[in-house]
């Protein structure tokens, strides 16, 4: 009797193992939370939107985008941080918010390796150095040599202070030796409405945010802020072609709550790898201007460490502040 119920007790605990080893292996069974802590229509609020869609058919479970913006980020990127590490919350950011403002917030409400599990890095995208097309400068040979023969006098639009485009102008000024005035915006639509409307002639802008713009030959493109120019803009040069040394790459990732576990890292990674192998992807990336990046969780975390090294050092050398 005894032994017929050890035997039935064993095959109960068994059985408990096997249920949940299932349950667990059934990831995700509810749908995934995506945090992304920008505004809509911009670079990452695209990005993230298509790849979720494409992993909800993956998956068979829906990634609802939530757009939490604010302090460059922040905002959005610290209430992932505070979410349960179960697979459930996914912060898809961009370089300018985990890299960037570590150095440049007393206190961002985060830390990107403490509180953050790397999973993918899913493309990298150039900002174009773009101005309205009443201004006197056709090239970008032409604009460096109007800004330097100008000091001061020219003003460029940013998402605000300690934002992407606001230290690549910083960078502009310092590697190029110009001078240019530096007007922050609360996000990069309204900074965007003012180039437009010819408030302000100069902006920085993702080429995926911008592109559609360029063509309709509302902004002219003077340069892209990558190391090489990009297929979307061949005619565009890259900015290190007459700057030696310019290079500012904004780089596009998924992470999730620290200590979620790897079994779900790991198929978060394999799915989101499968998508960009996707040739619709592989089409819309080639039409917005997004160059595929496919690192895993440990090229990830070896990209963000470069990164907040190679920020701190501008951010410090620059003078770039929040208000």
């Amino acid at each position: 009797m005894f032994l017929k119920q050890l035997a039935a007790a064993l095959a109960i605990t068994v059985g408990m193992g096997v249920a949940s080893t299932s349950a667990h292996a059934a990831y995700p069974s509810q749908p995934v939370n995506v945090i992304v802590p920008q505004s809509p229509g911009g670079t990452n609020d695209i990005v993230a939107r298509l790849i979720s869609d494409k992993l909800a058919q993956k998956l068979g479970q829906p990634f609802v985008v939530q757009n939490k913006p604010g302090a460059g980020g922040n905002i959005g990127t610290a209430q992932a941080a505070r979410e349960n590490a179960d697979g459930y919350t996914v912060l898809f950011t961009i370089s300018s918010a985990q890299a960037i403002n570590p150095a440049i917030y007393k206190n961002p409400g985060f830390d990107p390796i403490k509180d953050f599990a790397p999973v993918a890095a899913v493309g990298s995208v150039p900002n174009v150095l773009c101005v309205h097309p009443s201004f006197p400068a056709n090239t970008l040979a032409e604009f460096i040599t109007l800004i330097k023969a100008n000091p001061g006098k020219y003003q460029y639009a940013s998402a605000g202070n300690g934002t992407l485009n606001h230290l690549l102008g910083a960078m502009l000024d310092e590697k190029g030796g110009l001078k240019l005035e530096h007007i922050p915006y609360r996000g990069v639509a309204p900074g965007m409405t003012d180039v437009l409307g010819g408030q302000v002639p100069i902006i920085f802008a993702s080429l995926p945010s911008s592109i559609a713009t360029i063509k309709a030959g509302k902004l002219r493109a003077l340069g892209v802020s990558t190391k090489e120019r990009n297929p979307a803009l061949p005619d565009v040069p890259a900015i290190g072609e007459q700057i030696p040394g310019y290079n500012g790459e904004l780089w596009i990732a998924m992470y999730v709550p620290k200590n979620t576990p790897k079994d779900v890292i790991d198929t978060l990674y394999k799915a989101t790898e499968s998508v960009l192998a996707d040739p619709d992807v592989k089409k819309k990336y080639a039409d917005l201007g997004v160059e595929p990046l496919n690192d895993n969780p440990e090229q990830l975390a070896k990209r963000l460490d470069d990164d907040l090294k190679l920020w701190s050092t501008i951010v410090k050398s620059t003078g770039a502040e929040v208000n």
